[in-house]
């Protein structure tokens, strides 16, 4: 699994929760056609915005952030964006008390402490 880390930096306050969540959920859109793309969570802060993608592979990572995309994005928000991609081998998911290594389920090292 990768996780991708975006940055938008913007300057200003940080967007209104209403406003970020419009523009968040319009852009859902482009996204939920990504190939490769498990999840992207939205980000807002006062240093701008971004996203944390969850991707399959690090050929669909790269496929999707491709040459032409930090221009795409530098013209839809103004900024030229950040990019930094991550291995994740090892994801802890306390909703569903488990533990995955390259996406297979294994023994929780708490497992036996009850």
């Amino acid at each position: 699994m990768i996780i991708a880390l975006v940055q938008i930096p913007m300057d200003g306050p940080k967007r209104p929760e209403k406003e970020a969540i419009a523009q968040s959920l319009e852009s859902t859109r482009i996204f939920h056609r990504v190939k490769g793309l498990r999840r992207k969570y939205y980000l807002n802060s006062d240093a701008g915005g971004g996203g944390v993608y969850e991707f399959e592979t690090r050929e669909a990572a790269e496929e999707w952030f491709n040459e032409g995309w930090a221009d795409w994005m530098e013209g839809r928000f103004g900024a030229r964006p950040t990019l930094t991609l991550f291995d994740s081998p090892v994801m802890l998911d306390n909703l569903a008390g488990e533990v995955r290594v390259n996406g297979v389920p294994v023994s929780a090292p708490w497992g036996d402490e009850g």
